[in-house]
């Protein structure tokens, strides 16, 4: 049965110009569509298979990310269901020159197991054995409120 901590991702990309809006920060759509990528490898490698996006709700932006610096981004499974699993994906601003992170972003996603003809497929059950597990689990509970 996996564990939170093993459905745990992380990944990072540069602020480039091309992905910067006019006040050069990066542009939302493009944090957006990294979290939601970001999202759906935790959930490929939790259920170890193929996966949909069903659902991405709450997205919040807190603080920019200025053009030229790293986003980082993280996502792990927090419950399941019988198909579904519920990631919490957060985005930070990752300053490359201090090492400094501060949150930017986050959002609660909903994402399908299926098959290779895209039906649902069940999910293993979610084991949350450790205290570093249990805390990242009750805080994605918390931002759901």
């Amino acid at each position: 049965m996996p564990t939170l901590l093993d459905s745990k991702v992380e990944s990072r990309r540069l602020v480039l110009p091309a992905q910067a809006n006019a006040i050069r920060t990066a542009h939302g759509g493009n944090v957006l569509k990294w979290m939601e990528q970001t999202g759906s490898m935790s959930a490929m490698h939790f259920c170890s298979g193929e996966v949909i996006t069903a659902g991405f709700d709450r997205s919040r932006f807190h603080n920019p990310i200025p053009e030229g610096d790293i986003a980082l981004i993280d996502a792990y499974v927090y419950e399941v269901g019988t198909s579904s699993m519920t990631i919490r994906v957060r985005c930070f601003h990752e300053n490359h020159t201090t090492g400094e992170r501060s949150l930017t972003s986050d959002a609660k996603m909903v994402s399908v197991a299926v098959d290779e003809d895209g039906q649902s497929v069940d999910v293993p059950d979610l084991s949350v054995e450790t205290e570093a597990g249990k805390r990242l689990q009750d805080e994605a509970l918390n931002a759901e409120n």
